[in-house]
């Protein structure tokens, strides 16, 4: 069972990848080049842009920082995600039953279909997870108040 959905994750892994990188290019980044950024919806939240450009119609890989007990509410997205956990402890909440949450230790993985309605969480700890998707990526509200671009204007 668990070697069909590794093999499954990497089946949908590779349809993320588009031919013009697996074949033209290499990528290295090392722990050394890591320079995280402030994120420009979260101010609280930093990230790296590892590969691709997430507004851009192409595979991207970016890791997310998270400081402790910070929420974002009930989201959606256009494209679907494959979500790693790589350090701290990272609640999700998804479909029909938002107020119970799965909580993702290191090393677990999340795949999140186009448009499912999920939110998500950290504790008492910080957080890094890392996400993989093919762009443009977006982020919508389910309730328009939370939006932080809204209340920023």
């Amino acid at each position: 069972m668990k070697v069909r959905l590794l093999l499954t994750l990497a089946g949908l892994i590779s349809f993320a990848v588009p031919a013009s990188i697996a074949q033209d290019a290499m990528k290295v980044v090392s722990a050394d080049e890591l320079v995280w950024k402030q994120d420009s919806l979260f101010k609280e939240v930093q990230i790296i842009n590892l590969l691709g450009d997430p507004s851009k119609a192409e595979a991207t890989v970016m890791r997310v920082k998270f400081p402790p007990n910070f929420k974002i509410p009930p989201h959606t997205h256009p494209v679907s995600e494959i979500l790693t956990v790589l350090s701290g402890t990272f609640w999700n909440a998804m479909g029909d039953d938002l107020e119970k949450g799965a909580m993702l230790k290191p090393g677990s993985l999340l795949v999140l279909p186009a448009n499912h309605i999920h939110r998500v969480w950290t504790t008492d700890e910080e957080v890094i997870i890392q996400l993989n998707f093919t762009g443009p990526f977006d982020i919508t509200f389910i309730n328009p108040a939370d939006d932080p671009r809204k209340k920023a204007q």
